[in-house]
């Protein structure tokens, strides 16, 4: 049942009536250099900072502004999160709300109450620990304190409920209405225009001369408006005008609500409360408790009506009662003081909580900014910055990754299923601890590689990446398959009675040593001492073909691909900043063949690896590149069609020798090189395999690339051919420790697209002579002139883990924060990759600087003295991989 809540309604009404243009009957522009369509937080901020660029940009309302999901949020506003990047874009959010008043003259809605987060468990204290830790990074003030001195922050609150709290005085709270209203005001001033009443019909496309699609504009009822840049920030309603054109956006629409009480005068001042063991939040409004949170069993919605306006639902106190029940153990007052009313509308959440925003790659000039899980109001001034920069220079300033469309692959935004149960664990999870290596349960076995079956069998315990399920260690007391969602009991399923997989997660919540450390540390040594096998075929594989492949692969990777046939090259592909964008290696080809692992084509070709999280934003970021310059060049994604077995160890080739016949020494097939080999099986049968000498762990090492048909012929002849050596499997969580323990990178943790090569000691991938390639002007720039942070590796002296985000100091000043953490089997010590900043000066950093003073990493609030390399300690001549090993 839909209902209004007109005192509210007419309020924001009223307020927006003063300041914003309103267009009863459009006149619109013919052309514009952007159209923005929805006027939520999200459209608004981002007309904001266009207009504050210079550049033509309206913005298209069907209703009138805030009246789809903005109006009737809570506007909480914090500080504080487990991620570098969102801290960042909740500051930009929060400076914008306290200057935009004095720009506009306009009461932005801010209120700086403060806010604390509630702790029930040690658990629950030491991410806390963490948070802090890694807000000192970022100058952000926060203080961990014990129930009596929360209760002089907070008096109302039972000191007796809770463990501890984080209090963080910097956060605090926005109003929706004033907040949109002077984002506005401020556009209009700087030329930018706003259309209320005015719905989109239709997005008009084209095609380039490549056959391309590209945005030529839009229809509307009162018109059509000329534009390339189109911004979808209509929040739920995210896929009404995709979908006639066949682009899907994974967003699921849920009810969310909250709760305001009755006046408790006490309360006036006082900073809003997340509990997040009791899934709960308090948002202070005047004298009273706006109190919401995050059930198990939300009510999901299929679609939200057009014409859904400045509605909301009835309150179902069946599914909200958890949420009463907790805030009176935490406040006894609030269940004293009675509700007043009751806030419950739509908001669109997303797979795996996070804003779907950047480019689409399906249709040039379309941006989305959209899908805010209920967090649009903090995040939206920072993203609405980052999608300006995204749109103006190509790229954004900061890594958005974790944002952009691209991480999703086509399969995943297509599949309607999977979007649904992932949405509904990640809103279900959405206050849960956020362990480094936790893993999901929706949406699981959404894509299975070709060895996937025998693994399992085999012991592998399974890990999510891109949709792919790949093996993250592997136990003796298998299988361990990962069971359907049960969606947590509810919706009338029933909760799995094997739960022998979720078991072996719960060895890793805990911010200690993982109960699987030992086990993974033997996989570890076994790919030092011996052998071992890991399953690399979720990477991503595509061949760079066609009659300007040369020019296309000239002008997207940085390194001399002028090389020989079959030879393997590391490099990376930078964006216009000069960020990395992908590390991958690059395979040289001249053939004729018509096999999948090696396709026919005239001329030069190019088979490119990389890694497998980010495999779509691979691909999206090669297409950009060759559409950008008009190349006659085709990319042919295999990643699905072929398998990747990767023996690396001392004994790898002694044990792949017993099953070819193909001469595998350095004079051979020496690193960095390429084959295709016959591998022999049973009865004679031959099985051609494309064999990479490379390796990410620092071994001796090669890749079967194998077509998925014979996959498992191959696994089997491999482990039948190591038995007597003792050839294991290994997992993901082993190769990561081992590939940090060598220095090797890893894409979006140590090297991100905010990190340039020079940056991160890969400057011997950029070529200096020769074909232009993207971003080099940049990095011959800071050839020249030098950086103001680089990249080192520290090592901790004490025996404790790191996970990333510690911070880092030098001379007991903070010069950064841990990109990544790993435990070095073989070094027996935690090692980490941290990006130091100069403190000193404006000068930029040299290593001299890095070399010398004291280091120190913080962990859980207590600071430990640290060795801090240029390089990695392991193997720094890099003996290992030439197969030469000291006896």
């Amino acid at each position: 049942m839909l209902r209004i809540k007109r005192s509210i309604y007419n309020c924001i009404k009223s307020q927006r009536k003063q300041f914003v243009r309103h267009f009863s009957t459009p006149t619109l522009p013919e052309f514009a250099d952007v159209v923005i369509i929805g006027g939520g937080a999200a459209g608004c901020s981002t007309l904001y900072q266009l207009t504050k660029r210079g550049v033509n940009a309206i913005l298209l309302e069907r209703g009138q502004l805030t009246c789809g999901t903005t109006w009737h949020t809570a506007g909480l506003v914090w500080r504080l999160r487990p991620n570098d990047v969102e801290i960042q874009l909740l500051a930009t959010t929060r400076e914008l709300l306290m200057n935009l008043e004095s720009e506009v003259g306009l009461n932005s809605g801010w209120i700086n109450n403060g806010g604390l987060f509630i702790s029930h468990t040690p658990q629950r204290t030491n991410e806390y620990r963490r948070l802090q830790t890694l807000g000192r990074c970022f100058g952000i003030e926060s203080h961990i304190l014990s129930p009596q001195e929360t209760q002089e922050v907070f008096p109302l609150l039972d000191p007796k409920s809770f463990e501890n709290a984080l209090y963080s005085p910097g956060d605090g709270v926005v109003d929706p209405a004033m907040m949109c209203t002077a984002l506005t005001r401020a556009s209009t001033a700087n030329g930018g225009r706003v259309y209320e009443n005015c719905s989109v019909d239709e997005l008009i496309v084209g095609k380039t001369f490549l056959g391309d699609r590209e945005v030529r504009g839009v229809r509307t009822p009162h018109g059509t408006i000329k534009t390339n840049t189109v911004i979808n920030a209509t929040g739920a309603w995210g896929n009404e005008l995709l979908e006639p054109l066949d682009i899907h956006l994974p967003l699921v629409p849920m009810r969310h609500a909250y709760v305001i009480s009755e006046t408790i005068k006490e309360v006036q001042g006082m900073p809003n409360v997340r509990d997040h063991d009791f899934s709960l939040y308090f948002r202070i409004q005047g004298q009273s408790i706006c109190m919401g949170g995050y059930e198990n069993n939300p009510i999901l919605l299929d679609k939200v009506p057009s014409d859904f306006q400045f509605g909301l639902y009835d309150l179902d106190y069946s599914v909200f009662d958890t949420h009463i029940e907790g805030a009176i153990k935490l406040c006894p007052t609030f269940g004293n003081a009675g509700i007043k009313s009751t806030i419950c509308g739509p908001e669109s959440f997303t797979p795996d909580h996070k804003p779907i925003m950047g480019p689409d790659p399906n249709l040039t000039g379309l941006f989305h900014s959209c899908g805010y899980n209920s967090a649009g109001m903090m995040l939206s001034g920072g993203c609405a910055k980052q999608l300006t920069s995204w749109i103006i220079h190509d790229r954004p300033d900061l890594h958005m990754f974790a944002y952009d469309i691209r991480r999703f692959t086509p399969r995943q935004r297509k599949a309607y299923t999977w979007a649904v149960e992932r949405s509904h664990e990640a809103y279900a999870k959405n206050y849960s601890i956020v362990f480094p290596n936790d893993q999901p349960l929706a949406g699981r076995n959404f894509l299975q590689d070709p060895f996937h079956k025998i693994l399992v069998n085999n012991g592998a315990v399974m890990e999510e990446k891109a949709g792919f399920e790949r093996p993250g260690y592997y136990v003796d007391d298998g299988p361990i398959p990962v069971q359907k969602y049960d969606w947590y009991g509810y919706y009338g399923r029933e909760k799995n009675t094997n739960t022998r997989y979720v078991d072996k997660l719960s060895g890793d919540y805990k911010f200690e040593f993982s109960d699987h450390h030992e086990l993974i540390g033997k996989e570890a040594q076994s790919c030092r001492e011996n052998a071992v096998v890991f399953n690399q075929s979720y990477f991503c594989k595509v061949f760079l073909t066609g009659l300007q492949a040369e020019e296309a692969a000239k002008w997207i990777f940085t390194a001399d691909l002028n090389k020989p046939s079959n030879k393997t090259i590391y490099t990376c592909a930078l964006n216009s900043r000069g960020g990395v964008e992908i590390d991958l290696t690059v395979t040289t080809l001249d053939t004729v063949n018509e096999e999948l692992h090696d396709p026919a084509f005239k001329g030069r070709g190019y088979y490119c690896v990389a890694g497998g999280a980010s495999a779509f934003h691979t691909i999206a970021h090669m297409r950009e590149a060759i559409q950008e310059k008009g190349f006659r060049a085709k990319l042919f994604d295999v990643t699905h069609e072929l398998g990747i077995l990767s023996i690396q160890g001392p004994k790898s080739r002694e044990i792949l020798s017993k099953i070819t016949n193909y001469d595998l020494s350095n004079e051979s097939l020496p690193p960095n090189t390429a084959a295709i080999v016959k591998i022999k099986g049973n009865d004679g049968i031959e099985y051609d395999v494309r064999v990479l000498r490379v390796s990410f762990v620092g071994e001796l090492g090669y890749e079967l690339h194998i077509p998925k048909e014979t996959c498992n012929d191959v696994y089997n002849i491999l482990m039948n051919a190591g038995a007597s050596y003792d050839l294991k499997n290994a997992g993901y969580r082993s190769l990561y420790s081992l590939s940090s323990e060598k220095g090797y990178h890893l894409w979006g943790f140590d090297l991100r697209s905010d990190d340039t090569p020079i940056e991160a000691n890969l400057g011997f991938t950029c070529r200096k002579d020769g074909f232009r390639y993207k971003g080099k002007e940049i990095i011959e720039q800071q050839r020249q002139s030098g950086t103001y942070k680089r990249l080192a590796y520290l090592t901790l002296k004490e025996k404790i883990p790191l996970f990333g985000l510690e911070a880092v100091y030098r001379n007991n000043e903070i010069v950064g924060h841990m990109r990544r953490g790993e435990w070095a089997y073989t070094l027996d010590c935690a090692l980490g990759q941290c990006y130091i900043k100069r403190t000193d000066s404006n000068k930029p950093i040299d290593i001299n600087y890095i070399t010398s003073g004291k280091y120190q990493i913080e962990v859980m609030g207590k600071l430990y003295d640290a060795d801090i390399h240029l390089r990695s300690p392991f193997d720094p001549k890099g003996r290992r991989i030439l197969g030469e090993y000291e006896s």
